[in-house]
């Protein structure tokens, strides 16, 4: 198995939503992992630079034409591409990753996306409210009853969240990718959530 992450990018993508697991993929609290066990890996429709919502632009890895179709996990980040048609072209990497056991992340509008072409009617999940999920997944979004009103969702190798969830996002997908231990994860996750002073009070 590959180990690499994909991050799935489209224009106007929410570079916010993968700061957090980028990073603890690629370094810990000291320094640059001189042997991480995953690298990151961005993935695009072309290999133009993609914008961000905050006008960063990367430059991707891979298009979705040259991507391996090996690796440890694919990750959507949200944006306001997921509603357009370059979309689409999504649609046969999440199937195929599916299909194959992959992990897929899919946060924000990602995670509508998911809904929308009936990628989350087998697994427990949430996203930006069940009535979004509705509204873009219509006649194929087959399993309200699956909606769980949580920051982020982990069912059966597909992580979901909304958002606001960025470090929830990442906590999940790194327990399933097994990133580093649970304890480790879990100090990350509270490091950043609740802070430095909270956490480390000299008071």
């Amino acid at each position: 198995m590959s180990n690499e992450i994909m991050y799935v990018l489209l224009p106007d993508y929410a570079a916010h939503e993968a700061v957090y697991l980028s990073q603890a993929i690629s370094s810990d609290e000291f320094a640059l992992k001189e042997n991480p066990k995953y690298v990151n890996k961005t993935v695009a429709s072309t290999l133009e630079p993609v914008k961000s919502i905050g006008g960063f632009r990367t430059l991707p890895d891979y298009s979705f034409e040259t991507m391996p179709d090996d690796y440890a996990a694919l990750v959507l980040i949200g944006g306001f591409g997921w509603s357009t048609p370059v979309a689409e072209q999504v649609v046969p990497i999440v199937r195929q990753a599916i299909e194959r056991g992959k992990i897929v992340g899919a946060i924000c509008n990602g995670a509508s996306f998911m809904a929308k072409h009936g990628f989350l009617n087998a697994a427990r999940h949430t996203g930006n409210g069940p009535e979004q999920l509705k509204l873009w997944g219509g006649d194929n979004y087959t399993y309200p009853d699956g909606y769980i009103h949580a920051q982020a969702v982990s069912d059966k190798n597909i992580v979901t969240a909304n958002g606001s969830a960025t470090l929830e996002f990442a906590r999940e997908l790194l327990l399933l990718l097994e990133n580093d231990t649970p304890e480790r994860i879990e100090m990350y996750y509270r490091f950043n959530k609740q802070g430095f002073c909270t956490l480390f009070d000299n008071q």
